[in-house]
């Protein structure tokens, strides 16, 4: 009887989370507008529509209509060139790819339509392309947030309430609707299979299992660049593993997984060809722009600042963090009925190493506060490790008293998230950083009683909080 309650239990908690996700599809925000928006897409329309990653169509696409309006993005994007004589592009090709399928579907729809006698353009810009990436970036968030909770159902036998409280109480679900033209939420999707991959191989590093971990370690790189420090933590588990093999003196073991690795690594670099050949086409050589290096401190100056600052820091920004790591720290520390301390603190060692790594690698960056936009965005790749170390706090406070507690502080989490979003969508705040005091009087006094309102409008008269979209679909002369 216990094992059918407990399948059913995990039905139920399945069935919650793909109701959630289903009902969640109106919050998504076809549009694009912001610089890094338009970099990523231009990858991606290039590829499907002119083959020649040679961009100045796309920006002037996006600037003649009035969309490219931040500074310097003309001088920046429609002036300078690459080595190569191309218009600079700082993203990756990585969206692009986890795109692509969703951006053929709305290519093929638009030609049946145009078919049928729709006026629809068949461009690459019109609306359905537009929706295509929008949708595809929330379904690759919300595959991010299935894969966290299976993640921390495999290290800890739950997983379904500190899944959803990472969806709703992190800036993942500012770039799954509101901006899912940025490659956030296809970075915590990449992260999160990554980290998934690893878990399941880790028991026997079988060779089988190496491959698709270098195929889903090149696949998160591709996605964004930072994300490839997310290498860290498995390559610690698996030296871990090599000197325990040494020890013992099993050197048949130790050089089979020499050759499992080599076999990984060259995985790895096979997948990774479709961003070398963009670097080589763009750049003239492998690696991103120089303006992009220029504004790498590789001593990580800003490594408190990114955690601690009001200018967006992570902590500030996202209190859940917090708990996420004390979870983590719990894993490190302490034994769970039915599991191995020793495999679990191991894994808690390479979470906790992994998120140092990305603390150090955006602290390594002088654009660090990433002016602008919705809390430390950078840090939304951590998703799967979130979920696990709240899993962990969860589990380790469910038969304590202070199981009321953890849940009112993760409760209070969520809502600081969304009143943020509500007053940075609205304009009620500073977008470069966070008053505390003022941001947390709007969010627990003044943002309750507009909420209903707010939600009015973000549902049915979006546009009164930007600018119409309309204007994509308008018809302007294209320059020579």
């Amino acid at each position: 009887m216990s094992w059918l309650s407990r399948v059913s239990s995990v039905k139920r908690g399945w069935a919650i989370v793909i109701i959630i996700g289903f009902c969640s599809i109106p919050a998504v925000t076809p549009r694009l507008y912001a610089s890094d928006e338009i970099q990523y897409f231009a990858h991606l329309r290039s590829l499907w529509f002119d083959q020649d990653l040679s961009f100045d169509n796309e920006y002037r696409y996006f600037h003649d209509r009035g969309i490219a309006t931040a500074y310097g993005f003309e001088e920046t994007f429609l002036e300078l060139e690459t080595e190569t004589g191309r218009r600079i592009n700082f993203a990756t090709i990585g969206p692009a790819i986890l795109w692509m399928p969703f951006y053929a579907i709305a290519d093929g729809t638009v030609r049946v339509m145009r078919a049928a006698g729709s006026s629809v353009a068949a461009d690459g810009y019109s609306r359905p392309y537009l929706a295509a990436i929008a949708f595809g970036s929330a379904f690759l968030g919300f595959l991010a947030v299935c894969l966290s909770i299976s993640a921390a159902r495999r290290v800890l036998g739950r997983g379904f309430l500190s899944g959803l409280a990472v969806w709703f109480g992190t800036p993942l679900l500012f770039y799954m609707y509101l901006a899912p033209g940025m490659a956030h939420a296809c970075s915590a999707f990449a992260v999160a299979l990554f980290v998934t991959v690893w878990l399941k191989v880790r028991g026997d590093w079988s060779g089988g299992g190496l491959i698709s971990l270098g195929a889903a370690a090149a696949l998160m790189t591709m996605v964004r660049e930072q994300d490839v420090f997310f290498v860290v933590g498995p390559a610690v588990d698996y030296i871990w593993s090599f000197v325990g093999v040494l020890r013992v003196g099993n050197r048949d073991r130790a050089s089979e997984l020499i050759r499992r690795l080599v076999v990984g690594t060259a995985m790895a670099i096979i997948c990774y060809l479709p961003q070398v050949a963009a670097y080589l086409t763009l750049n003239g050589r492998i690696g991103p722009s120089p303006y992009v290096e220029d504004k790498m401190a590789w001593l990580s100056p800003y490594a408190a600042s990114v955690l601690l600052s009001t200018e967006h820091g992570l902590l500030a920004w996202t209190p859940l963090v917090v708990a996420g790591l004390l979870g983590i720290g719990v894993l490190c520390l302490k034994s769970f009925p039915g599991t191995s301390f020793k495999e679990l603190r191991r894994v808690g060692l390479c979470l906790f190493v992994m998120f140092a790594a990305q603390v150090y690698i955006s602290g390594s960056v002088d654009s660090w506060t990433v002016a602008g936009a919705f809390g430390q965005r950078r840090f939304v790749g951590v998703t799967i490790i979130l979920v696990i170390g709240l899993a962990t706090l969860i589990k380790v406070t469910a038969e304590h008293w202070s199981r009321v507690m953890t849940f009112a502080l993760v409760m209070v989490c969520i809502w600081w998230n969304l009143g943020l979003m509500v007053q940075f969508g609205a304009g009620l705040m500073d977008r470069q950083r966070l008053e505390l005091t003022h941001n947390a009087y709007t969010t627990f006094v003044v943002v309750p009683k507009v909420f209903p309102v707010m939600a009015y409008r973000y549902f049915f008269d979006r546009t009164s909080f930007y600018q119409d979209p309309d204007r994509y679909d308008n018809s302007l002369p294209s320059r020579p």
